[in-house]
């Protein structure tokens, strides 16, 4: 077996399947590090060396989500090696094989933390962004790639042509995010690009501005504002501030583009507004009963 070939193969593979470039360039990227670090032909790498290999991530300090999604990757590529290049081969990374993680909860901003964020954003520009990401749910990829076509302000909702896994959905937009966004387009600078936000100085200016470019809008929001906050953050008080606001789980789901109900579950373990009101809510109930007479 020629390992280039094969892969050269495999990444053509992964193309017809509809792979982001993201995830293309991250599947790529590990199998090539995977590739120069094992000693041994490929079709000969058994659990043993997947454990030694496990161990080589380990020593480079990689925390066990990044190790986890190398092992899903290279599980990936041996399925491929044997159902769509017949090559007799076992796959070496076994159910199971995946470092246990904890789970911590979504952190979200209190609503005082909100108020005192905005309040330190004062270009129009970067108020759109992070109202969208507050106020629909997007992920920080997912803004970045947005579209001028992508709006619908009329019915105010927006088209999320590329979200996580390729999956289209609609969100809607707020009152106070649709002031946002339309008082950006205002201002919005002249330019061929069709994107939506777009960089306003240096030598990109009026290119469509990247993921780390936002990214470190909002870590200099935060800094200056003294409020914890990522972009992911964001999303997750979104989500949080919904279901407290008695939305339904599935809703949120579809709104955030969660695949499983399961990971927006995870929302209702940090929503205690929610289950303070329906513990008390209950509890006048059990009391008015026990009043009566009906314990």
């Amino acid at each position: 077996m020629v390992i280039t070939n094969v892969i050269v193969n495999y990444r053509r593979f992964l193309k017809r399947r509809n792979y982001s470039p993201h995830t293309l360039k991250n599947y790529m990227n590990i199998l090539k590090q995977f590739v120069l670090w094992v000693n041994v032909p490929i079709e000969e790498v058994d659990r043993q060396k997947v454990t030694e290999y496990t161990d080589h991530l380990l020593c480079k300090k990689l925390k066990p989500k990044t190790i986890n999604c190398h092992l899903a990757c290279i599980r990936v590529f041996y399925d491929y090696l044997h159902h769509e290049e017949g090559i007799a081969v076992n796959n070496p990374i076994k159910r199971g094989s995946a470092l246990r993680m904890s789970k911590p909860l979504p952190k979200h901003l209190r609503d005082e933390e909100v108020i005192i964020l905005f309040d330190n954003i004062k270009k129009l520009r970067d108020r759109a962004i992070f109202r969208i990401m507050l106020r629909c749910g997007l992920r920080v990829d997912e803004v970045a790639n947005l579209y001028l076509s992508d709006l619908d302000l009329k019915r105010k909702r927006i088209f999320v042509r590329n979200g996580k896994g390729r999956k289209e959905r609609v969100v809607y937009v707020s009152r106070d995010a649709y002031e946002a966004i339309v008082n950006y387009l205002r201002v919005r600078p002249f330019s061929k690009a069709r994107k939506l936000f777009l960089v306003e100085k240096g030598l990109h200016n009026g290119n469509p501005i990247s993921v780390r470019g936002i990214q470190k809008r909002i870590e200099y929001y935060s800094r200056i504002s003294c409020v914890d906050v990522s972009c992911h953050q964001l999303r997750h008080t979104m989500a949080t501030q919904m279901l407290n606001a008695d939305a339904e789980v599935e809703t949120i789901q579809d709104l955030l583009g969660h695949n499983g109900i399961n990971t927006t579950e995870r929302y209702c373990s940090v929503s205690n507004l929610k289950v303070m009101r329906d513990y008390f809510k209950a509890m006048e109930v059990i009391m008015q009963r026990s009043a009566r007479g009906h314990p």
